[in-house]
């Protein structure tokens, strides 16, 4: 998110009230706006097109395939974000353009083929053991592709720091998926879910295609450097393997309560704990505000400190290397015990407006249960996730994949553990995963700071590395160099 900052403080530097409520807006359109729209999206679409009217069971298969889209999309997105991200900066910093669209369709292919390993034997299954209507598979296969079309045509737009064009292709696609929705039901009489479906396939593509023309404007050029940034992927594994197992481990801890007395089959093929998720769902919203705080706060402080930092390692005296690793690690444990206090706060009085509105609303039973051990897990993570980022600002790739191994698999064991607990302590798998993984990450991030000057002055190389035969050890030949001399 980096670009951010300056808008901000010119934002907070005001000292108003609007200067606050404007950065605070600017905040959010940059990070979870998109998120928000396709919600409240889908939510118009039910509220206008008479949702409650469908058949119960055509609203279950469609809440149930909204659920997995969005679910494996996400996955299927996380093995090449953090890489590309990073090679894409590399690129931007060495100013070589050419390169970015060279990634893009490499990544793209990649992309695709693990969105067919994943959705195809599904759709198969849907389809022959379901009994799910062909044209119905065909609508949902289109919309997962197309979403994660969506996210990774949007990752590079983010590096681009054009934060406010995805926020507006996500407005007009959700808008014309609301639009379009409406046509198939009032005019064309067609099936409510199943409409709602295809507007929302439609929406996407347009939204990934709004994406895609924006990048091809910036970058016309494209190097073909597919083996190069083949290479990259590959040696940057570590970025794969980290992202991957922290996407894994947000929703470990439903995959094992799918398995449990409170799971729902739908066509023999859908799988899900609708209490459990939905539970898990609002805790996360109950916290969301913890990403916008967390961008906030590293744009407009932190950014500046490691600067500093790294312009005194170009070429400043080691006092000054030293003062600013110093201050700069400093502010780092400030501004995460700033969005701990921050976060504490506002998390508590969305959970006391979140049990009083989940009441009225008649959700008195197994989800206000699960809700506050959920929502003291999900407050957990995003601390967590903070260090997460850090320990890859850092470049500790080794920290962040023990820190993603750790998270998922005490999740995972937790949440095998705690489904044998009361409905109350289900959660207790999530939070213990979190907690683990964030004292990793704390402890780790404190041997960084005592071992950065390794990092940044002894991992360099002063000759090219190449692969090839290895040269002769012998260097001269002591008569040769007598005959010379004569």
């Amino acid at each position: 998110m980096a670009g951010i900052g300056i808008k901000l403080n010119k934002f907070f530097d005001k000292g108003t009230v609007t200067g606050y409520l404007a950065g605070s807006g600017y905040s959010v359109v940059t990070t979870i706006a998109p998120m928000l729209l396709v919600i409240a999206d889908i939510l118009a679409m039910q509220k206008i097109l008479g949702y409650s009217d469908a058949a119960y069971g055509s609203r279950q298969l469609f809440q149930a395939t909204i659920l997995y889209i969005f679910v494996f999309a996400l996955l299927a997105s996380a093995p090449l974000n953090a890489v590309l991200s990073r090679y894409v900066s590399d690129v931007i910093f060495n100013e070589t353009y050419s390169d970015i669209m060279a990634a893009f369709h490499l990544g793209l292919w990649i992309s695709m083929a693990i969105d067919a390993i994943m959705v195809v034997p599904f759709a198969i299954h849907e389809y022959i053991v379901g009994g799910v209507d062909i044209v119905y598979v065909v609508t949902s296969v289109c919309c997962f592709i197309a979403l994660s079309l969506v996210f990774y045509t949007m990752l590079y737009l983010s590096l681009c720091k054009d934060y406010g064009k995805i926020s507006l292709f996500y407005f007009i696609g959700m808008a014309i998926t609301l639009g379009i929705s409406y046509i198939f039901v009032k005019k064309f009489n067609m099936e409510i879910t199943y409409s709602m479906l295809l507007a929302m396939m439609i929406g996407f593509i347009i939204i990934a295609s709004l994406g895609y023309a924006l990048l091809r404007q910036y970058f016309t050029q494209n190097s073909k450097n597919y083996k190069d940034v083949l290479q990259y992927i590959v040696r940057f594994r570590k970025l794969i393997y980290a992202n991957t197992l922290y996407t894994v481990g947000l929703f470990i801890h439903n995959f094992v309560f799918w398995t449990t007395d409170l799971r729902t089959v739908i066509v023999k093929s859908f799988v899900y704990a609708q209490a459990y998720d939905f539970a898990a769902c609002i805790a996360m919203f109950t916290n969301m505000s913890a990403s916008v705080i967390f961008i906030a706060l590293m744009e407009m402080h932190f950014n500046a400190r490691y600067k500093q930092y790294s312009e005194a390692v170009i070429g400043g005296r080691l006092s000054d290397i030293r003062k600013t690793k110093s201050r700069m690690f400093r502010l780092l444990a400030d501004e995460i015990m700033d969005l701990a206090r921050i976060q504490f706060i506002i998390s508590t009085a969305v959970f006391l407006i979140c049990l009083v509105v989940l009441g009225r609303m008649g959700y008195s039973g197994t989800v206000i249960q699960l809700y506050p051990c959920l929502c003291a897990g999900y407050f957990i993570l995003y601390l967590m996730y903070a260090a997460f980022l850090f320990l890859y600002f850092f470049n500790d790739l080794d920290g962040a994949v023990y820190t993603g191994l750790i998270f998922c698999i005490i999740t995972l064991v937790g949440s095998l553990i705690s489904r044998h607990f009361d409905t109350l302590w289900y959660g207790t798998g999530l939070v213990a995963g979190a907690f683990t993984g964030w004292t990793y990450a704390y402890f780790r991030l404190s041997w960084l700071e005592s071992h950065l000057h390794i990092h940044i002055f002894c991992n360099g190389s002063i000759l090219k590395m190449s692969h090839g035969k290895r040269p002769a050890g012998k260097v001269y030949t002591k008569s040769e160099m007598v005959e010379e001399s004569k």
